[in-house]
């Protein structure tokens, strides 16, 4: 995990990646709980059995669950230590470009587009989060983040 010191110190870091975040395993229960919350019950993720001669030839994570996953990359990722609360400001582009198959592993890497001060001496951040699945030379998801971080 990385450790930044200060809001200030982003700045030196646009236009880097910052951090790759740990492996998270998609798991059918997780898929299933996901199906839950969301009420998206599609057999392509919920129903083991039909998924298995569906042309994944299994089931696969929800693309909005992987997009979900989206905050536990960056709080696995790094650390703000000069930083008391941070909020999810938004999205400007995602793209779910490839599938994932249940039992996948995904990581996220983290390229700080820009950082700029906001009000309560606050930054606004917009990250490209580029989550990869383990084995795959293709990404499964990228996306256009921003959030924001406050003193």
């Amino acid at each position: 995990m990385k450790t930044i010191q200060t809001l200030a110190e982003l700045a030196s870091y646009v236009g880097q990646e910052v951090a790759t975040s740990p492996w998270i395993e998609i798991t059918q229960e997780r898929v299933n709980q996901f199906a839950q919350a969301t009420g998206d019950h599609q057999w392509i993720h919920v129903d083991v059995e039909r998924a298995a001669a569906g042309p994944f030839g299994g089931p696969i994570a929800h693309g909005f669950l992987t997009l979900s996953l989206i905050p536990r990359f960056f709080e696995s990722s790094f650390n703000i230590v000069e930083s008391g609360m941070g909020v999810n400001y938004g999205l400007n582009k995602v793209r779910f470009l490839d599938p994932v198959p249940v039992g996948s592993r995904l990581r996220a890497r983290l390229k700080l587009l820009k950082c700029e001060p906001i009000d309560r001496n606050g930054v606004q951040m917009t990250w490209e989060v580029a989550v990869e699945r383990e084995g795959s030379s293709k990404l499964a998801c990228v996306a256009e983040s921003i959030s924001r971080r406050y003193p």
